[in-house]
């Protein structure tokens, strides 16, 4: 509030603007939450309560074992996160997630099977109804085919104690079967219709194994009842699909509660038409076509490493956003009067830094999403400016030597700080942050190559990647130097496709004869590629 009143009256005076810029919200409460180790023994015995409850409604026969084997179930698969996902496993939001997704599972199957005892649904249409691929198609889209394993697994297992009505092998390996099925279909949904096909496959699995099991229909020929067993396998392959229209409507509600982007999400937000990238090739040509090449550049490496190739390309369309605010001020936007040339370096350097604050200012404007304002954010990390530390240094020995003449004292000789010349960063936190930041000076020094040869591409990447190694850049990003080797191979490749010279080819003139194009000798006539 005082500082609401101070700000006022500095206002007033014309000492403070009144533009404010956008912050994030304050998240020291949620990520203290975030790794909070009381609160992920509340969310466990949250899930044992409801695991508990689900088991013993219905007046089953032993339920204390039961309970306490599926306790022992838990604890193996709160192992098992712990092992081979230890970020899941620390962070709450993504365990709440987990475990969560599963207990949903749980419930309705258990809510399916007690209408089928009932009478509400018939009991011979129950057990096929059960969507066995709810929790493995959820978790295997949000986060990757590991958890949805994860997912098959024990859900099979709980569910095959939670169940009645259907043998617990028997329900097992219909559970096991449609759930790695979902998992396989679904390794890469970028398109929505994949979860369909999905939805599809599952219900054909698990119609082919409810017939094997003899769920479905008389296993003598003769007495079949074609009418009954058409729509015992329309309500099998229904059901498949059913679940796979309900996970893709889930899907973006949990994107939203969890933080989670999906490949089909990042593939949405890939859209040229975005009003920043319109704005950007209005008013910042150069900066669009520069942060297209980075894409390129950004998506290949990426995928060569097996980072998210599609998270990369859309970070890379919006990491310079913030130069829309003075885009005259860069290199790729300038016409052909250079503006620094009236500007002290350290005016210069303060220009050039500010693009990082202003870009995170228009993308909490427009709500893009966390990544993109994350590597916004870091994609400079704490780099110098060196151009115009270089500038501001040779300015301070130009005064210094003039100051020997004119009796200046040294003290009246304003001081370069290297630290008004670096960006604030912090340094690329991520894989796909990292590679965007490789990708973004690698593409602006491809420009100043005369000679595009692979060994001057080759030995600008290796100098430019060892600058950022040394300058300590990349000591927070998680990538090894064998896959910084193959990010370099993967950029030299793609600007060598992006930088190739064409052949001289013959053209005719007004006579009818034919002279070369561009420079050197004379080419053989071939057409225009």
């Amino acid at each position: 509030m005082f500082e609401f009143f101070e700000r006022h009256r500095l206002v007033k005076k014309g000492l403070a603007s009144q533009k404010t810029r956008r912050r994030r919200a304050n998240s020291e409460i949620l990520e203290s939450m975030e790794g909070s180790q009381s609160l992920k023994l509340l969310i466990c015995l949250g899930f044992i309560a409801g695991l508990g409850t689900l088991i013993y409604s219905g007046s089953p026969q032993q339920p204390t074992e039961m309970f306490f084997t599926s306790l022992l179930i838990f604890l193996t698969a709160l192992a098992q996160l712990w092992i081979n996902h230890p970020d899941t496993y620390a962070r709450n939001s993504r365990l709440t997630l987990v475990l969560g997704v599963c207990l949903a599972h749980l419930a309705v199957i258990k809510g399916i099977l007690l209408l089928s005892v009932n009478g509400t649904i018939d009991r011979s249409f129950g057990p096929l109804l059960i969507p066995f691929a709810f929790a493995p198609l959820v978790l295997s889209v949000l986060l990757g085919k590991n958890h949805g394993i994860f997912a098959a697994v024990f859900v099979s297992l709980w569910g095959s104690i939670v169940v009645r009505g259907i043998p617990p092998a028997v329900f097992i390996v219909i559970s096991l079967i449609s759930g790695f099925i979902a998992v396989f279909v679904t390794l890469q949904v970028r398109q929505r219709s994949r979860l369909i096909r999905a939805g599809v496959f599952v219900g054909l699995a698990t119609w082919i194994l409810a017939i094997m099991f003899g769920l479905i229909g008389p296993v003598v020929v003769e007495n079949i009842n074609w009418k009954f067993l058409i729509l015992q396998s329309a309500a099998t392959i229904g059901s498949g699909v059913v679940t796979a229209i309900l996970v893709s409507g889930a899907l973006p509600i949990l994107e939203n509660l969890f933080g989670v982007t999906t490949d089909i999400s990042w593939l949405e937000a890939a859209d040229l038409n975005h009003p920043l990238l319109k704005r950007m090739t209005i008013e910042a040509p150069g900066t669009y076509h520069h942060s297209l090449v980075v894409a390129n550049l950004a998506e290949a490496a990426a995928e060569a490493v097996g980072a998210n190739a599609t998270m990369a390309r859309v970070c890379s369309y919006f990491h310079d956003i913030g130069k829309l605010v003075k885009p005259e001020y860069f290199t790729e936007n300038m016409a052909e009067r250079n503006p620094h040339n009236d500007l002290a370096p350290t005016m210069s350097a303060l220009i050039i830094i500010a693009h990082v604050k202003e870009g995170v200012d228009l993308g909490l404007k427009y709500k893009l999403k966390k990544q993109i304002i994350d590597v916004i954010q870091q994609h400079h990390g704490t780099s110098l400016v060196w151009y115009f530390y270089q500038r501001a240094l040779q300015q301070q020995e130009d005064a210094r030597q003039g100051g020997k003449i004119m009796n200046i004292r040294e003290e009246d000789i304003p001081e370069v700080r290297e630290e008004s010349f670096r960006y604030s960063g912090p340094v690329p936190q991520t894989k796909e942050c990292a590679i965007i930041s490789l990708a973004d000076c690698v593409e602006s020094a491809s420009r100043s190559l005369e000679k595009v040869t692979p060994q001057r591409v080759d030995q600008m990447i290796q100098d430019l990647i060892s600058t950022r190694i040394a300058s300590g850049q990349l000591d927070e990003c998680n990538l090894t130097l064998r896959e910084l080797k193959t990010i370099a191979a993967s950029f030299k490749s793609t600007l060598l496709s992006m930088l190739h010279s064409r052949v001289a080819y013959p053209k005719q003139n007004a006579d009818g004869r034919e002279e070369a194009q561009g420079e050197g000798t004379t080419q053989p006539s071939v057409p225009a590629a």
